[in-house]
């Protein structure tokens, strides 16, 4: 048995997992017969020496490899075994398939792994004698069904409205999203979650106030970006973390002004590695409002604040304050 789970989205993947150790038999047996083993720098005789071990008191012995596939892709230049070559690359690694056959039928193979391309040698080689999972971030109407089937399995109810929100704020994060999907079902009891309650409880409404923050900054609204500031402090985040959160953001911009035309959304949103598609058009609409020099103003005004705050010139909420009216005063 060999299977092959990779994608981005961990949360499935890990669900996966363990259905799977389930399917095999005794979990506390099981546990007891699982190796765990890295694939960046595993060679395949080390992968059959354990494979190739039978289990002990139990029916099946399970071995996961961590990152093998991750070790052909198109990056990889040539194969890191260091025995021998062939023409994909896969040096050693050729023969995996054809020792896949002759495995010992008591042991299910398990080879885990992010983001891996179609065309990843290894992977094109193991597909045919392999049970293949693809675990690709949720967006859209997916993530949206997957928020309200999510709820039901934690015996709630959500209205579309909400569902909405949830999806613009985290996004294709599950660990994040069931997190608050919990807190929200104990928050709202047994009435339907709605839109309200989101925003008095997740987490991520913080970072939504941060983007308000740097839009009446960049829109130079002194008056409402303090106002908005103080709500922060009001809501117990930190001066010191809102100074990250700010920074943070105009990092964004930054990346988000040098993308070259021609991509589209879901490789911007790839590129600046959001989760979400709301943290997405914030950014890219405050990309707009900055020029180069605006964000390099940017910048040196946020590194004078970090060394203000490191240094005791100011207090952390003098210095943030400080920092909020200046940025608010460079782009007129």
């Amino acid at each position: 048995m060999l299977y092959i789970l990779y994608g981005q989205d961990d949360f499935s993947l890990n669900q996966a997992v363990e259905k799977i150790k389930v399917d095999l038999g005794d979990w506390e047996m099981l546990v007891t017969t699982t190796t765990s083993l890295e694939g960046q720098h595993l060679t395949l005789s080390e992968l059959r020496n354990k494979c190739d071990t039978a289990p002990f008191l139990s029916s099946h012995r399970l071995v996961m490899v961590d990152g093998l596939l991750g070790r052909f892709e198109a990056k990889q230049s040539r194969p890191r075994s260091g025995k021998g070559r062939s023409g994909n690359g896969l040096g050693e690694w050729e023969d995996l398939a054809s020792y896949i056959k002759q495995m010992p039928k008591t042991t299910a193979l398990m080879l885990v792994d992010g983001e891996v391309k179609g065309h990843n040698p290894l992977l094109k080689k193991l597909s045919p004698v392999a049970e293949v999972r693809t675990f690709p971030l949720l967006r859209g109407n997916e993530l949206k069904a997957w928020i309200q089937q999510r709820v039901r399995e934690h015996g709630g109810n959500i209205t579309p409205q909400a569902v909405n929100l949830l999806a613009e704020l985290i996004g294709g994060d599950l660990w994040a999203m069931n997190g608050e999907i919990q807190k929200l079902i104990l928050y709202s009891q047994e009435r339907p979650i709605g839109e309200d309650d989101v925003r008095q409880l997740v987490s991520y409404i913080q970072e939504a106030n941060i983007f308000a923050l740097v839009d009446a900054v960049a829109e130079s609204r002194t008056e409402l970006a303090q106002k908005i500031l103080h709500r922060l402090y009001h809501d117990g985040m930190a001066p010191t973390y809102i100074l990250v959160m700010i920074t943070r953001q105009f990092r964004l911009i930054a990346q988000a002004r040098d993308l070259g035309k021609g991509l589209s959304r879901l490789q911007i949103q790839d590129r600046l590695g959001l989760k979400s598609s709301y943290g997405l058009d914030k950014t890219l609409s405050q990309a707009k409002l900055y020029d180069f020099e605006g964000v390099k103003r940017a910048y040196d005004k946020l590194l004078e604040t970090d060394l203000a705050i490191k240094t005791g010139k100011y207090s952390d909420k003098l210095a943030i304050e400080l920092l909020v009216t200046e940025l608010a005063c460079l782009n007129p």
